[in-house]
């Protein structure tokens, strides 16, 4: 089940974000994430955030600022089950296009945006770990004009 987060959900999605983060970035230092927890707790709550619910438990989440998906992250062991793409459909429901930025090294991302329609638009450096990351945008249109 999909639904808009609240509040008793901050920590199960911090929890998530975290781990997720971790694992799927080993090319950054852990202690990056650790670092930056608190900011990202903070800011969360301003995001346009939804989360899937798999037997009453958070597994998954996707935060969007207006066009910008700023993550979308699913606990380990759900991955590749479709959660997450439930999330990303769920949210294209809603908007015309959509962008977001994913570290060039993690290549299980850029292949799952890809499959779900997002083209690489652009190369830069996130200046906060100086790593290569990708600029990936989806257009509604566009994605109309394929089928």
């Amino acid at each position: 089940m999909i639904r808009k987060s609240t509040k008793a959900d901050m920590d199960i999605l911090m929890k998530i974000w975290l781990d997720t983060n971790i694992k799927a970035h080993h090319f950054i230092e852990e202690s990056y994430w650790q670092k930056n927890y608190t900011k990202v707790k903070e800011i969360l709550p301003s995001a346009e955030l939804y989360v899937y619910e798999y037997d009453g438990d958070v597994i998954a989440f996707i935060g969007i600022m207006e066009k910008y998906i700023a993550g979308l992250f699913v606990k380990e062991d759900f991955q590749t089950n479709g959660y997450g793409k439930a999330l990303l459909n769920y949210v294209k429901q809603s908007k015309e296009e959509l962008f977001l930025q994913v570290y060039k090294e993690n290549k299980q991302a850029i292949h799952f945006y890809q499959r779900e329609g997002f083209e690489i638009n652009k190369e830069q450096i996130d200046p906060n770990t100086n790593n290569i990351e990708y600029v990936m945008s989806w257009n509604n249109r566009l994605a109309d004009e394929e089928k």
